[in-house]
């Protein structure tokens, strides 16, 4: 009589967070409480605006023009840090310096124009205690919510030039594509919430 071996299959044990995982759940949840606040400020926002009977008109007052070419300038960043993560994965470093260069470039733009922005307005006299064309609240949210963004595309710029200073010093590769990928996320994040601060407090 012959002997049946009966094999048990075992199931594959799941394999744990690695070290580049860990940074994109990191990432994750600090910009899920980052978009919390961003929430809550333009929430205030809306609140403050729905319940004031001299809110100025926004486009009567801030630079409509300018503000879509400062928009222009960082969704076409977000085109560059595609490009520079697409470079890097495919151990194109020389690409993702120069992609993410622009990213860096476009950035710096958007905070030199941001700039000019907030010294024309302060001119005429818009401020965060004193508003000339209406509701003084419309300076203190309007200042707030730029400021607090412009403070996140400072951040972004910043961290971006060391992803890129590395790379050069430590020769990146493919290898350290996730490095860039987590830098993505936060930089299209900083896009994607312009987009927002652009309809609601520019536009409508």
């Amino acid at each position: 009589m012959s002997q049946v071996t009966i094999v048990h299959a075992v199931e594959p044990a799941e394999s744990p967070l690695t070290p580049e995982s860990w940074g994109k759940l990191g990432m994750w949840a600090f910009l899920a409480g980052d978009a919390m606040t961003f929430g809550a400020l333009l929430a205030g926002y809306g609140a403050m605006r729905a319940g004031s009977i001299d809110w100025p008109v926004p486009q009567k007052v801030l630079g409509i023009q300018l503000t879509a070419v400062m928009t222009f300038l960082l969704i076409c960043s977000s085109v560059t840090m595609v490009k520079g993560l697409s470079a890097i994965k495919h151990d194109n470093l020389k690409g993702m310096v120069k992609y993410l260069g622009l990213t860096i470039l476009g950035g710096a733009a958007f905070l030199g124009l941001q700039a000019y922005e907030w010294t024309h307005l302060i001119h005429q006299g818009l401020t965060l205690s004193h508003n000339p064309f209406g509701n003084y609240l419309f300076g203190t949210t309007f200042f707030t919510i730029t400021g607090f963004h412009g403070a996140h595309v400072t951040g972004g710029v910043i961290y971006l030039s060391v992803i890129v200073i590395n790379g050069i010093r430590h020769k990146y590769t493919s290898q350290k594509a996730n490095l860039v990928e987590i830098a993505g996320l936060y930089w299209h994040f900083v896009d994607l919430i312009w987009i927002l601060v652009f309809t609601f407090v520019y536009l409508i």
